[in-house]
């Protein structure tokens, strides 16, 4: 890894752009996912704070499909040799709202290329960065982290625990099953075979079941700040830090500061262990 590491640096800088529209439909479906009851949704409301992740998937043919469900890799991300990708974190700052009815542009650059050792072998992160922009200018910047992983060996012990923070002020349950993660990759054109292939992910893979979306995960982070919190948020930045799968409870949860002004986010999974971290500042 460390040879192919300096080509894969050659990466670094590369752009890509992209236009799309946050539609009726897709807000709709969206809300119906996460199980709101909302109105429809009108031309001219705002878009809440994280659901612009169902836009700008990436969209290549059939053809260009790798084994795991994503596109084949060396396009636009660089081709890393380890078998396992996953969404590891992202820090979000948000400027102004998106509206539905927008016509709105992405503009995303490879950051950074990197080789870290983790608790269960060599890791490679790449980081990408991007600008969306309304009719109105930009709207969100985003830094986005996706860790590429090799396989675990057979009798390797899984990765020790990390604790969850306690008193949590904000708390909601959510047990997310196989109808829920599909509509979820349907939504966000998402073909990533570890949340809907249960032969693939548990035979393959080696998961005990279909492993729950990180950015669903991050999305009910979201959720849980709009319910709770006095302002609008302005800033999260999150990490991943422990799978979850399906037809298991999951608990989000939060603290606020004193003054209202940042809070501490957090998900455990149904054995109480930290599985995603965040932090969040509000206008």
């Amino acid at each position: 890894m460390t040879q192919n590491l300096e080509k894969l640096k050659q990466w670094i800088g590369r752009r890509e752009s992209d236009l799309d529209y946050v539609t009726i439909p897709a807000v709709h479906r969206l809300a119906a996912t996460l199980d709101r009851d909302d109105p429809m949704p009108k031309l001219g409301d705002p878009l809440p704070p994280g659901w612009h992740t169902i836009l700008f998937p990436r969209v290549v043919r059939q053809s260009q499909i790798g084994p795991d469900g994503h596109p084949k890799r060396g396009d636009f991300l660089p081709p890393v040799p380890l078998p396992r990708r996953m969404f590891a974190g992202k820090r979000i700052t948000i400027h102004a709202a998106l509206r539905v009815g927008d016509e709105v542009k992405r503009e995303s650059t490879i950051k950074d290329v990197s080789l870290k050792q983790g608790r269960t072998g060599q890791m490679v992160f790449v980081t990408v960065t991007t600008d969306i922009s309304s009719p109105r200018g930009v709207a969100i910047s985003e830094e986005q982290d996706i860790v590429y992983r090799e396989e675990p060996a057979p009798n390797a012990p899984p990765p020790a625990p990390q604790p969850a923070p306690g008193n949590a002020a904000w708390k909601k349950t959510v047990t997310p099953d196989p109808v829920m993660l599909f509509r979820y990759s349907a939504l966000t054109f998402n073909g990533h075979r570890i949340h809907y292939d249960h032969p693939y992910v548990t035979q393959v893979e080696g998961y005990p079941d279909l492993v729950m979306n990180g950015g669903l995960t991050t999305l009910l982070v979201f959720e849980l700040a709009r319910a709770h919190a006095a302002t609008p948020l302005k800033y999260i930045s999150s990490r991943n830090v422990r799978p979850m799968f399906v037809n298991r409870p999951l608990v989000v949860c939060g603290k606020p500061s004193a003054d209202g002004k940042s809070a501490k986010l957090w998900v455990m999974d149904d054995q109480d262990v930290l599985a995603l971290s965040a932090t969040a500042e509000f206008q």
